[in-house]
């Protein structure tokens, strides 16, 4: 049985929190953007994304 499934913005943020919980914070942030860019209301990514603070730690170009 798998620990997540992330299929929505919902799951992502329910990882997040749990691994903030446990004290891995960099990933809980990564899940945290995850869950942000999944979620179509601004206002909404941004109270994700505020909810975990710190810069983004993405490794993009």
């Amino acid at each position: 049985m798998p620990l997540f499934c992330f299929n929505t913005a919902a799951d992502y943020l329910e990882a997040a929190r749990q691994m903030a919980i446990t004290g891995r914070t960099a990933l809980a942030r990564l899940l945290a953007e995850e869950a942000a860019d999944r979620t179509s209301d601004p206002s909404e990514a941004a109270r994700i994304l505020s909810e975990f603070p710190g810069p983004s730690l993405r490794g993009e170009d």
